[in-house]
């Protein structure tokens, strides 16, 4: 049986673009820049929405909880990827932001379209990870209908997990099921139907403030500066040096002396050189402060020069 797509502003001809096979390579890159532009104005429109999911995310993490995310094709993809660079990029252990996509990991690399019809995969999936209610399940589909999706968040919700939803269409079926719905609406693809492109957009977008949001608000940056990032290779190895250095004002002796003495710890290092203190102090007030490098340099009595 044939699904009734009538309605679905994804699936809607653009009519700004229905010559393009007949565009220049300047024109077509033209015509999809324009209409890229307006995954922006989608996004503005619902930043309340994602504050919301920044502040969910943010609880989550706080007590010990995940961000987990579901989605099928290209939304999946999206997930994993977030879910992928928050690691290196926060320090945060690979199974605190988890990307679930219909049809596994094989899915990634080799499209499995036929999965996203599945009622049951995505319930497996969460139960096998053990989601539970200090986590919070966020369900992305750019038609807002997915059943993969649509069954994964009903589950979560029956749990007792907190859920929300990611759509390109308003009043979705994704956003019915979940505790908050984020019902973006950037019109018609280029290319009609492939919501890959500005679709997938503003689902990166969306991606890009709830995990960077949740993660400063459990102290993973001090000022606009990555402090927590993993140091895994020579180039990164230079930037927490900058790093310690951009947010005391010492100099690269200085920097590279407090890295060595905790152990590598950007955070520490920072605490250490504006609090003057040892290593294990440094240690002590991060601790207290609950990972904060603001809240830890004003109880180490750098005060007033931290605000």
């Amino acid at each position: 049986m044939l699904i009734n797509l009538k309605g679905l502003a994804t699936e809607e001809r653009n009519p700004r673009t229905k010559d393009l096979d007949m565009m220049s390579p300047l024109q077509l890159a033209k015509v999809m820049n324009d209409e890229d532009g307006r995954t922006v104005q989608a996004v503005r429109a619902v930043l309340p929405q994602v504050a919301q999911a920044i502040k969910m995310a943010t609880e989550a993490l706080a007590c010990g909880g995940r961000i987990i995310y579901l989605g099928a094709g290209t939304s999946g993809r999206l997930g994993v990827l977030d879910a992928s660079e928050c690691p290196p990029t926060f320090g945060v252990p690979a199974d605190k932001v988890v990307g679930l996509i219909a049809g596994g990991y094989p899915a990634l690399i080799n499209a499995a379209e036929g999965a996203e019809d599945s009622t049951t995969e995505a319930r497996e999936q969460l139960e096998q990870i053990g989601a539970c209610p200090s986590d919070v399940v966020i369900g992305i589909a750019a038609s807002g209908r997915t059943p993969y999706v649509v069954y994964g968040l009903r589950h979560a919700h029956m749990q007792g997990i907190p859920t929300v939803a990611i759509a390109d269409v308003a009043d979705s079926k994704i956003g019915k099921e979940a505790d908050l719905a984020i019902e973006m609406l950037p019109g018609p693809e280029v290319l009609t139907g492939s919501t890959r492109l500005k679709a997938g957009t503003t689902q990166k977008l969306v991606l890009n403030m709830i995990s960077t949001g949740a993660m400063v608000g459990v102290g993973k940056a001090y000022q606009n500066l990555m402090v927590d990032m993993v140091q895994s290779n020579e180039k990164l190895r230079s930037r927490v040096a900058s790093i310690v250095m951009e947010a005391t004002g010492c100099d690269v002796d200085a920097a590279q002396g407090a890295l060595e003495a905790t152990g590598g710890k950007a955070k520490a290092a920072i605490v250490m050189i504006l609090c003057r203190c040892g290593a294990q102090e440094a240690q002590r007030l991060l601790k207290q402060a609950q990972g904060h490098v603001r809240k830890a340099i004003k109880l180490g009595g750098y005060g007033k020069d931290a605000d």
